[in-house]
């Protein structure tokens, strides 16, 4: 096993700074479902130990049972199972950043989900734009075709947008559907590849309630010396149940978790 190339530079500073880690085999844990293969590099603690899982993002069961493996070797995870879901999803923490956040609807993808259904549920957008995702992530480089919906009351666009992010998503679709509001951004630029639209958005890490970095989302743009309004939002993270937590935001109130 090698360290994946999109985190070689986080493991060198890691070791620059003193910092002991293992490496977990991904495909082993998420392609195989083998926790205990995944981790077999892993090296037992002596005493409780606190980790840090540093890697490609888990769905919640994929991350209990990483979980469940490491403590065995004695190494507890920062978050528990319960507290990576609650922030990992966004229906999960909603009701906690609601007045933070653009105007949200959640919809699980089981056997009674129907388009009768999401016309319904987006109704209260009236005609108003949306952008898609599931419960973690939406198709953002992908914007006109599987992420941003022009009108919610346009159901010839919403069913071909929608299906579109099905397909792309594949196996990897997070639990279900989630429909937000909107909002325009300050803009920065168009992404060099995707040609997406980029706003000014900034990421802010909190530990325990207290903001470790805030730091710009996009390497394109200028940012000038815009920064978002860090102690609403310290606020908000307190009431996170998680002790770890990033919040993207926009340079102003509103902001989405």
């Amino acid at each position: 096993m090698r360290v994946e190339a999109a985190y070689a530079g986080e493991a060198s500073a890691a070791q620059e700074l003193g910092f002991e880690f293992d490496l977990i085999d991904f495909e082993a844990l998420v392609d195989a479902g083998n926790p205990l293969a995944a981790t077999r590099k892993v090296k037992e603690q002596a005493a409780p130990t606190t980790a840090i899982y540093r890697g490609w993002m888990l769905k919640p069961e994929t991350y209990s049972r990483l979980h469940d493996a490491l403590s065995k070797r004695n190494l507890h995870l920062i978050n528990s199972p319960a507290e990576y879901k609650h922030c990992h999803h966004l229906p999960e923490s909603y009701s906690i950043i609601k007045s933070y956040t653009p105007a949200t609807v959640a919809l699980k993808l089981d056997s009674d989900f129907s388009f009768d259904e999401v016309m319904r549920h987006l109704s209260a957008f009236g005609d108003k734009p949306l952008v898609l995702k599931d419960y973690v992530k939406s198709r953002k480089h992908e914007w006109h075709e599987a992420c941003f919906i022009p009108s919610a009351s346009d159901r010839a666009q919403v069913e071909r947008i929608v299906n579109r992010f099905i397909e792309l998503q594949g196996d990897d679709i997070n639990e279900g559907l989630v429909f937000r509001e909107f909002v325009e951004f300050q803009p920065l630029a168009n992404h060099s590849k995707s040609k997406m639209p980029l706003t000014k958005e900034f990421r802010l890490f909190f530990l325990d309630g207290k903001l470790l970095e805030c730091c710009e989302y996009w390497d394109e743009g200028d940012y000038d010396e815009s920064r978002p309004p860090e102690n609403t939002f310290a606020d908000v993270a307190r009431q996170i149940q998680s002790r770890f937590l990033l919040w993207t935001s926009p340079n102003g109130l509103t902001g989405s978790g």
